[in-house]
């Protein structure tokens, strides 16, 4: 079967200081991973981020370790300056979500969550 990909959501945040933007798109795929399981890719400036089961596992574990329900993925993430940023993180709870926060130089944080389409074992 080969991976079908669903654009769930779209969406810029623009700096009014240089005229960019920083854009994020989000799809739902029907394969990710080894195990070719559904999940959710995040793309912003060139990269991908892949919010596939096996991952979502470990970042679950390291959330649980650490005593929080809002992981952020550092190393998956794009905070090189303080008043810019994409932060993206894992929200634990009864629904998984991939939660993108998105903050130009003359912006306030714009935040969006998407479900996750699979639950974790206990």
């Amino acid at each position: 079967m080969t991976n079908v990909k669903t654009l769930l959501d779209e969406w810029s945040v623009k700096d009014l200081e240089d005229n960019s933007s920083l854009r994020i798109v989000v799809e739902s795929c029907s394969e990710l991973g080894n195990q070719s399981l559904p999940g959710i890719q995040v793309y912003w400036l060139g990269y991908i981020l892949n919010y596939e089961p096996l991952a979502v596992e470990r970042w679950a574990y390291q959330a649980r370790k650490a005593g929080v329900t809002e992981y952020l993925l550092e190393d998956h993430s794009w905070m090189v300056h303080p008043d810019q940023y994409i932060k993206n993180y894992l929200i634990l709870g009864d629904t998984l979500l991939a939660r993108v926060e998105v903050k130009s130089r003359t912006s306030k944080p714009v935040v969006k969550e998407y479900a996750l389409p699979f639950t974790l074992p206990e």
